[in-house]
């Protein structure tokens, strides 16, 4: 089955067909910068965008970078606070002529195509998928089931932070810190998991795992620790498949 999947992000909103059985890309991915302010108008534009873009009239699968219940957004996380209490799949449907949307949070989705399809297929027991980006992302899969909306980038650090402003990738760009700098910070949130939730493998996804032959060498936890097989596409190949599901 073909199915267009968007993954919005903080700085970025990315989209493909989608393979369902596969996983593989069957367009070139697009790519927009994620609108400033993102509000629900600016970024809903972009959606419309994105359909118009690939002519696309099936279901649509959408990675959302917060916490969504049944399709509403529960938190702003990056975006404004306008979001909060929005029906985003209602949004995205009436803006884009009625196609039928599926949304569901970013690391969700990004962690079903890893379990699914990527890295972590076959593997019994608890999963962590932590995507890494404007923010930090992260999901939760025991035997192949999700626990939904486990916000694990919330936690807060011993600096009074939430540790995603200390870890994330935009703090390692803001901050100019080098690769071991980075990885060092993020082995101490690892090694936290490690403790609070004895996961058998921790996924690692978002932008930077594209850097993780470089940064792997700098973890100390002794948990189980692989990129995503899809990178960054892992949640535009995780939305799709969800709305697959869902459509159903």
């Amino acid at each position: 089955m073909k199915v267009l999947g968007i993954d919005i992000g903080g700085t970025g909103i990315k989209a493909a067909i989608v393979n369902t059985k596969t996983g593989e890309l069957l367009s070139k991915r697009l790519r927009i910068n994620t609108p400033r302010p993102p509000t629900p108008d600016a970024i809903s534009k972009v959606i419309k965008e994105m359909v118009t873009h690939f002519n696309w009239k099936g279901i649509v699968g959408c990675c959302f970078p917060t916490t969504v219940v049944e399709g509403q957004c529960k938190h702003k996380g990056n975006l404004t606070k306008e979001w909060v209490g929005i029906k985003i799949d209602e949004l995205f449907k009436k803006k884009c002529n009625d196609l039928p949307f599926y949304v569901s949070n970013d690391a969700d989705l990004a962690g079903l195509a890893e379990v699914v399809l990527g890295s972590g297929k076959k593997v019994s027991g608890k999963i962590l998928v932590i995507t890494i980006g404007t923010g930090i992302g992260s999901g939760m899969y025991y035997n192949g089931k999700l626990i939904p909306n486990v916000e694990l980038g919330r936690i807060y650090h011993t600096n009074g932070q939430i540790i995603e402003k200390f870890i994330s990738d935009s703090t390692r760009k803001r901050e100019e810190l080098s690769i071991q700098e980075w990885a060092e910070r993020f082995d101490v949130f690892l090694n936290h998991l490690k403790i609070i939730h004895s996961p058998k493998l921790i996924i690692i996804g978002g932008g930077i795992s594209k850097k993780f032959e470089e940064f792997k060498k700098y973890f100390t936890v002794e948990t189980s620790v692989k990129v995503a097989k899809f990178k960054n596409n892992a949640g535009i190949i995780g939305a799709a498949l969800y709305a697959k599901k869902k459509y159903k």
